[in-house]
């Protein structure tokens, strides 16, 4: 029997996505390769890591991140996770609550508690390191994680409250109004309804936060003054004066370092794609 002749769903590759997907190549080596680099140094001896930096090791050195981890990164690492911990979780809490008040309410007072959250994100940090500093001091919170915490929270509570309000605008208010006509008030609203089906967007703000909290440098470096209460990136700092020449160890506690966040990156990055793109939709 005769059968129609079936189209070709297949798209002929045009030379302008080959020139694209070649610099999405190029662009993910020049990024991975830093990384790789760090890796494979991190098990190299000292006088290979001079003589031939970019060969694969000759000799496997997994100590260096055990002498790693007993010289000072198991201190800098459980501080950075309470610190970060902490941040993050007031930093979403604070933000979600805002940004649903935000998104529920239309007055006035509403659109200038808007208008105060944009002008925030315009806030430098390095800008407010003088008057935060003295605030800190008046209160007698330097050189404790209050220190670090509450800044995070505040910077970083102008940019997730917008991505949670933007996201929030997208619910159906049909959802909230039957809520209330069956008995809930505006608290339950937010936590039984609002939260749960705001999961990709939640997720986004956890990530960029904690993100944010575990690399921050500068506040670090100049809040916290004891060797036993500072963080990964300003503890690094003094691994690496401490140790000197020994760059095997140090990029071994580089190494332990980022893994936190490649791996929380990796397990929620679908989240993050998600929830930046919904969380975009309205504004």
């Amino acid at each position: 029997m005769f059968k129609p002749h079936q189209k070709n769903n297949l798209h002929p590759i045009t030379p302008w996505q080959i020139i694209i997907k070649i610099f999405l190549i190029v662009y993910a080596l020049l990024i991975l390769y830093p990384l790789i680099w760090m890796l494979m140094s991190s098990v190299k001896p000292y006088e290979q890591i001079y003589r031939s930096p970019w060969s694969l090791p000759e000799k496997w050195l997994f100590e260096n991140y055990s002498q790693a981890w007993n010289r000072g990164i198991a201190q800098y690492f459980f501080y950075s996770v309470i610190v970060t911990a902490v941040s993050v979780l007031g930093i979403t809490v604070t933000s979600s609550l805002a940004a649903y008040g935000l998104s529920r309410f239309k007055s006035r007072i509403v659109d200038l508690v808007l208008l105060i959250i944009i002008c925030g994100m315009m806030v430098n940090a390095q800008v407010c390191l003088v008057p935060i500093f003295r605030m800190l001091n008046a209160f007698h919170l330097l050189d404790t994680r209050w220190a670090l915490i509450l800044p995070y929270i505040c910077f970083r509570v102008p940019l997730t409250t917008l991505l949670l309000r933007s996201y929030f605008l997208s619910i159906s208010k049909d959802i909230s109004e039957s809520a209330i006509l069956d008995g809930c008030n505006e608290f339950q609203v937010y936590a039984l309804f609002y939260v749960p089906m705001s999961r990709p967007i939640m997720m986004t703000v956890v990530l960029l936060s904690s993100y944010y909290a575990w690399n921050e440098f500068l506040f670090a470096n100049i809040f916290i003054s004891s060797e036993a209460k500072k963080t990964i990136p300003s503890g690094l700092m003094n691994f690496r004066d401490a140790l000197k020449t020994d760059w095997g160890t140090l990029l071994a506690g580089m190494v332990i370092a980022s893994l936190p966040m490649i791996i929380l990156l990796m397990v929620f990055q679908k989240y993050l794609v998600r929830g930046m793109s919904e969380g975009a939709v309205k504004g």
